[in-house]
């Protein structure tokens, strides 16, 4: 057998029962001969409470401090795994990031991985450990510790994986797999066996959160393998890979949502050299991203600028770019919060022509208005109006039939 890396979400370390269920999982992993690393999440809504502990105090706390108090909600969840681990008779060992090898970037909240150099991880395994890592955080060159931003653990699981030439990564969570939609929303939607990972990447990238795009990104650039299952039973779950078959009857894969969206429109915008970069360079630097941006045709010189941002950014963004579009000579800006975005996805669309209409009359028969449209290779993507988003994605699902094998 070979070296297994495999990790857990919160929901499925969210209590001492969970805990002793993914102890009992990696422990049968290691009986057939495994060598096996886990990467763990904190548990529950453990982040969303020291979060909230900090805000107490202030509304804007320390983001060093708020870094190392964020990253002990994991410690603690490989700590009771490992102790979990050795309660049932085998040997187990916790890691910190930095004990794991983990280097960033000096970038708190939103780190990213600079190098992977598991001595100590090798080292535990030689010894017959599970060994269990605390994810979502690294150790900078001053040793610090960061965070890697939400989703960070996924992240951890897959660049550990690369690292110690794993045979694969399982991401174990609540869900089976990879669905067609959210089957919150789409009941019907249907578990994929496989899926590639530019669809993957362009399905976590707007909405699904049953992976995280870096992650993902990883993944891709060192062709590792990664199987998202649940931690609850044992279903074959999707596999990430390289080259899957496209179906022949449905090139389009799923429908991604997400809720998170907020526009900014920066009105007559001067239609010069420089303009763009002096608006969005500012909020480069400040870790807000971008995502779609549409420019009108110019009249007399003149021009409304549109882009999207994250809810969550929106009041920042609007304090970066309303001394901008003064300085700029713009009319001003105006913002407009509570949207969503609705994809399809899909590789073999990118030779096939039809789907936007199909997507747009489907939308359109469904009273949903699109504000903004944007599309890549693989994906269209239409921001709607927030509370239409569920309408939509059933929408959509139904009239690509993706219930359907």
């Amino acid at each position: 057998m070979g070296l297994i890396v495999q990790k857990y979400g919160g929901s499925s370390l969210a209590d001492v029962e969970k805990i002793r269920n993914v102890a009992r999982r990696v422990i049968a992993l290691k009986e057939k001969g495994n060598q096996v690393v886990v990467v763990v999440s904190a548990m529950g809504s453990t982040t969303d409470e020291l979060l909230s502990l900090a805000r107490q105090f202030t509304s804007d706390p320390d983001e060093r401090e708020l870094d190392v108090l964020l990253s002990t909600g994991e410690v603690v969840s490989s700590a009771l795994l490992a102790i979990a681990v050795q309660s049932m008779g085998h040997k187990a060992v916790s890691l910190n990031g930095g004990q794991a090898g983990i280097q960033a970037e000096a970038s708190y909240s939103r780190a990213r991985i600079r190098a992977v150099v598991p001595r100590r991880i090798w080292s535990e395994l030689g010894e017959g450990n599970i060994v269990v890592v605390a994810g979502f955080q690294g150790i900078t060159e001053e040793m610090d510790i960061v965070t890697l931003g939400r989703g960070g653990s996924d992240t951890t699981a897959v660049a550990l994986a690369v690292s110690l030439g794993a045979e694969a990564c399982h991401i174990c969570t609540d869900v089976e797999g990879v669905y067609t939609a959210d089957p919150r929303l789409v009941p019907e939607a249907r578990k994929l066996g496989e899926i590639d990972y530019d669809e993957m990447l362009e399905m976590a990238t707007y909405g699904a959160k049953v992976m995280h795009p870096r992650a993902v990104e990883i993944g891709k650039l060192y062709n590792m393998p990664i199987l998202v299952a649940c931690s609850f039973n044992d279903s074959p779950g999707t596999l990430i890979h390289g080259g899957t078959t496209v179906e022949l009857g449905n090139k389009v894969r799923g429908v991604a949502h997400d809720l998170n969206v907020a526009k900014v429109t920066v009105l007559g915008v001067p239609d010069r050299p420089g303009i763009a970069a002096t608006l969005f360079e500012p909020l480069a630097q400040a870790g807000i991203s971008v995502d779609t941006i549409v420019q009108n045709t110019s009249v007399d010189g003149i021009t409304d600028l549109t882009f999207t941002v994250a809810q969550s950014d929106l009041e920042k963004a609007s304090r970066i770019v309303e001394p901008i579009t003064r300085s700029i000579g713009s009319r001003g800006c105006v913002t407009a919060a509570g949207l969503g975005k609705v994809s399809i996805i899909g590789s073999g669309m990118q030779n096939t022509p039809g789907y936007a209409a199909r997507m747009f009359k489907a939308l359109s028969e469904a009273g949903i208005n699109i504000e903004i449209i944007s599309t890549s290779e693989i994906r269209i993507t239409c921001i709607v109006d927030g509370g239409k988003v569920p309408d939509a994605v059933r929408a959509l699902h139904s009239a690509f039939q993706l219930e359907e094998e």
